[in-house]
């Protein structure tokens, strides 16, 4: 990753998902920002696992949270703030999916599982986030959400609803939240490479043909989508809110 500087000294970030893929690399970059971290994850190995990896000493702590549920919630940001006075940016970064072969003939069990993963949390987090920046009249919360949520593709419709639904819930916070000065935003990538998507990018054929639905040829990597992420957590970012960056190598074009 560049050394590209975003001001971001001592900012209080909450990351979710931050116990691998997007979420850890995430996390890595913002201890490089000299920012203060804050990761939760389901399992507490994979946290531990995690603090080694992304180092940062005592400006990094994790937290056990299942992110559909509000008492989890509630104890990720009680924890934050104990640990470090505030929550100045939060990134909604968890994300699932289960591949489904057309949503009407998906389970009403997978369907509220992905749904709670991707957008209930999402709502939670940003709902206790937000009570916290409206006290503060400051704050930042971007989202990860996908061109998924903009394009239906085979087995990822409900995925996409999700998506979409976080799409619409950056606006409407973003309408609702400007008086507090808190900026809602959310990037969208196109396949990024980690092991979330790995059983697709890992095959030669199903990459060959990913790859020729992307103008410029390849699938995103980590780092395309870190640095739009920085950027929206940054002062340099202070008058854009409501907005959906897509990071998608010219894919929805």
């Amino acid at each position: 990753m560049s050394t590209a500087w975003y001001g971001l000294e001592d900012k209080v970030v909450v990351v979710t998902g931050g116990s691998r893929g997007i979420g850890l690399e995430l996390a890595k970059a913002l201890v490089v920002q000299k920012a203060k971290v804050v990761i939760c994850g389901r399992k507490k190995e994979g946290l531990d696992a995690a603090v080694s990896a992304i180092g940062g000493g005592d400006r990094v702590i994790a937290v056990a949270a299942h992110i559909a549920k509000e008492e989890d919630v509630s104890a990720l940001f009680d924890a934050a703030v104990k640990a470090f006075g505030r929550v100045d940016v939060l990134i909604n970064n968890v994300g699932m999916n289960l591949l489904t072969a057309s949503v009407i003939d998906t389970e009403p069990a997978t369907w509220t599982k992905i749904i709670e993963s991707n957008l209930t949390g999402t709502f939670l987090c940003s709902r206790k986030a937000a009570m916290l920046m409206r006290e503060q009249k400051r704050g930042r919360i971007i989202s990860i959400s996908s061109i998924a949520g903009r394009k239906a593709a085979p087995a990822m419709g409900i995925y996409g609803i999700a998506k979409a639904g976080i799409d619409m819930l950056t606006r409407v916070l973003a309408f609702e939240l400007a008086q507090f000065n808190i900026q809602v935003n959310a990037v969208a990538p196109c396949m990024v490479k980690t092991d979330f998507s790995k059983p697709f990018w890992s095959n030669d054929d199903l990459r060959a043909q990913i790859e020729k639905g992307i103008p410029m040829g390849r699938i995103a990597e980590v780092d395309d989508v870190i640095h739009p992420v920085l950027f929206l957590c940054s002062d340099k970012a202070e008058f854009i809110t409501g907005q959906v960056l897509v990071v998608d190598g010219g894919t929805l074009a």
